[in-house]
Formats: C-alpha cells, sequence, structure tokens
C-alpha cells in the first residue's frame, strides 16, 4: 500500500509539473507576443507593412466643439488625380514644420504602380509617371530646391509652371493642373525649434523671397547678424531681432505677398498689413489641395491618402521628443513668443479646426458607406435565402433582377 502511495504522490507530482512547465511557456509567449507582436503588426519602418484592413487611425472625439464654419466644399477633398495624365503635387515645405520627413514618405513610401527612383548617395529621386518620363511630384526630393530654397506659395504659384515646362518641353500640349500641400506645426514649437536651428548655424541666406518679378532690397530685408551665421544666438536675441523672418513665417509663407507690396513694410499701414496677409494666408490654406499638422501624424497620413486616393507603405510615426521638445522656457517668454507670432497663432488656431473637421468628415462618410455596404450584403444574402429551393436547385437558371429587387424590398 505504501509503494502505491508513494508511486501516485510520484505520478501526482509529475503532472504538477508539467502543467506548471506549459502554464508558465504560455504566459512566457504571450509577455513575448505584447512586446514584440505590436511592433511586428504595424510595421517600422524597414519592417513589414500592415495588412490593408487594418485601422491604424484614431477615432473621432465626439465631443469635439467647431469653432468655426466650414460648408462642406470645404471639408470634402477627394480629387481625381491623374498620375498617368497631367496633374502635379506641389510641396510647400515651410521650414522646421516636419516637411523633410513628409517630403521623405512622397519619395520613398507611397505605393506606386512605378516607385520613385531613390539612389543611395543622391539627395533628389526620380519620380516618374506610369506611362511616360514625366515628374508627377515638384518637391525638394523630387526636382530640388527649383524656385529657390523653401520658396513659399507667392514663388512657387509663379515659378513652378515655368520650372516643369523647362524640364517637360513635351508637355506643353496641354496644361497641367497643380495640386498644393503643405503640412503646419504649432507655432511656438515651430519657432523654438528655427531657434535651435540657426543656433547651430543655419541660415538659409540663399533664399530667394521673389515677389513680383524682383529679390528684397538690403533695405527692405536686413540681416539679423553680421558674418557667415548667426550660430550660437540666445534665445532672446533671436526674438529682439525685428526683421527675423522666423516671426509669423507660416503666414507669410502661405500668403499672397503681392497684395501687400511684398516685403516694402511702408507700402501700407502695418494693421492693414497684417490682416491682409492672415486672410491671405487662410484663403490660400483653404484653397490647397491637403494640408497636414505636425502634431496629428496619423490623421495627417489618412487625410492624404483619401484625398488623393494614394496609400502609404508604411505608417506615420508621431515623434514627440523633439527639438524644441527639449527647451525649457518660462511663462513670459511662451507670451513674448505668442506675441512676436500673433498671426501664425491665430492661422494655427483657424487650421487645426479644419483639419479636425475635415477629418471628422471623412470618418463619418467612410464609417456610414460601409454600414451601407454591409446592410447591402445582409439584404442580398436574405434574398437568396428566400429563394424557392426549386429554383435555386435548377441548373442554369437564374433569377431575374426585377424579381430580386423584389425580394430585397420585402426584406
Amino acid at each position: 500500500m505504501r509503494r502505491r502511495r508513494a508511486g501516485g504522490r510520484t505520478m501526482v507530482e509529475r503532472a504538477s509539473k508539467f502543467v506548471l512547465v506549459v502554464a508558465g511557456s504560455a504566459c512566457f509567449m504571450l509577455i513575448l507576443y505584447q512586446y514584440a507582436g505590436p511592433g511586428l503588426s504595424l510595421g517600422a519602418p524597414g519592417g513589414r507593412a500592415p495588412p490593408d484592413d487594418l485601422d491604424l487611425f484614431p477615432t473621432p472625439d465626439p465631443h469635439y466643439e467647431k469653432k468655426y464654419y466650414f460648408p462642406v466644399r470645404e471639408l470634402e477633398r477627394s480629387l481625381r488625380f491623374d498620375m498617368k495624365g497631367d496633374d502635379v503635387i506641389v510641396f510647400l515645405h515651410i521650414q522646421k514644420t516636419g516637411g523633410t520627413t513628409f517630403g521623405r514618405h512622397l519619395v520613398q513610401n507611397v505605393r506606386l504602380e512605378v516607385p520613385c527612383d531613390c539612389r543611395p548617395g543622391q539627395k533628389k529621386c526620380t519620380c516618374y509617371r506610369p506611362n511616360r518620363r514625366e515628374t508627377w511630384l515638384f518637391s525638394r526630393f523630387s526636382t530640388g530646391w527649383s524656385c529657390g530654397l523653401h520658396a513659399d506659395w507667392t514663388e512657387l504659384t509663379n515659378c513652378v509652371p515655368g520650372v516643369l515646362d523647362r524640364r517637360d518641353p513635351a508637355a506643353l500640349r496641354t496644361p497641367r493642373k497643380f495640386y498644393y500641400i503643405t503640412l503646419l506645426r504649432d507655432p511656438v514649437s515651430r519657432y523654438l525649434s528655427e531657434w535651435r536651428h540657426v543656433q547651430r548655424g543655419a541660415t538659409w541666406k540663399t533664399s530667394l523671397h521673389m515677389c513680383d518679378g524682383r529679390t528684397p532690397t538690403p533695405e527692405e530685408l536686413p540681416p539679423c547678424y553680421e558674418g557667415t551665421d548667426w550660430s550660437g544666438c540666445t534665445l532672446q536675441e533671436f526674438m529682439d531681432c525685428p526683421y527675423n523672418l522666423a516671426n509669423n513665417r507660416q503666414v507669410r509663407m502661405l500668403a499672397d505677398l503681392s497684395l501687400v507690396g511684398c516685403y516694402n513694410l511702408s507700402f501700407i499701414p502695418e494693421g492693414k498689413r497684417a490682416q491682409l496677409l492672415l486672410e491671405s494666408a487662410k484663403k490660400n490654406l483653404r484653397g490647397m489641395a491637403f494640408f497636414g499638422l505636425t502634431e496629428f501624424q496619423r490623421k495627417t497620413q489618412y487625410l492624404f491618402e483619401r484625398t488623393f486616393n494614394l496609400k502609404f507603405i508604411r505608417p506615420f510615426m508621431q515623434y514627440n521628443s523633439t527639438r524644441a521638445g527639449g527647451v525649457e522656457v518660462d511663462e513670459d517668454t511662451i507670451r513674448r513668443i505668442e506675441e512676436l507670432n500673433d498671426l501664425d497663432v491665430q492661422l494655427y488656431d483657424y487650421a487645426k479646426d479644419l483639419f479636425q473637421q475635415r477629418y471628422q468628415y471623412k470618418r463619418q462618410l467612410e464609417r456610414r458607406e460601409q454600414r451601407l455596404k454591409s446592410r447591402e450584403e445582409r439584404l442580398l444574402h436574405r434574398a437568396k435565402e428566400a429563394l424557392p429551393r426549386e429554383d435555386a436547385e435548377e441548373p442554369g437558371r437564374v433569377p431575374t433582377e426585377d424579381y430580386m429587387s423584389h425580394i430585397i424590398e420585402k426584406w
């Protein structure tokens, strides 16, 4: 009896150990999946692309309160972009808005019939149409700074057609259609990021600032520093320069500067000039085919894809750790930056509301279409089930359209 009990106890112990090993292995695999799985499924740069049916985009906030009224035509942005035709996307790249990352997305991360040819060691990629050797993208990483370094709206709209006509003279037979796009960023973060960039030696002094057929005179646009660059400047020095183009940069680069005499500050009174610039920037932003916000990468990706009917291979990543984020400033300094960029603050507030409304409108429209499609599929399935058995079994006999419509109406 003792031997049997001992043997039974041994079997129980072995079974218990086996169960513990299996449970431990399962827990380990679960923990491993939690850490490794999401990275694999979402597709980090260089990794696998996410499945087409995976919803990567945030749910619209049902409690979002609209600040401005926009008619439906301002919210709808479903363009018939014809890459095989004569359509061209023009990227207006404003400094320190995340434009470099977005520009690389355009040439390296869009799922295309004929991908852009990006070769190691070369700054530009060749982005030809699928049916001919002609570019469909005007940007830093495709055509270079063909209209000047960080050309603004005034420069691009007057320069791009001529540049492309010289590059592709065969296309002169038919007029091109230009789709302008850009990115905006929170004005305080953008301003601090530009200061840090200038502090490291950046100048953008080769920018043309072309307006009404000429560049500004030294009297119209004096430099903020002496020497080759402004490296090492303090934030206070950066803010104290009255000619600093970082002030209200986003409004200036999106407005039609011809309306205010370009860089001639004595052309009209300061207050009227500021109002004209802001209203012009808002108008041009609304008229653009697309704009995104640096602070909302996934929503930016979503709106671009739905606007141009193009898909990105890998999802956009939201990088909250930036050079501007590492700068510690007090409340007085923040208020001073907001005062210097008052027009940009107003524009960003306006743009953010339009951006959120467009996102909500698109998502709601898409979900409504999905519900209608699901309902039609259910009705069709029920209609098939409602067919008489002899009709369903008889070979070669297909229900007529009127009969199917009658069944669906019944349901």
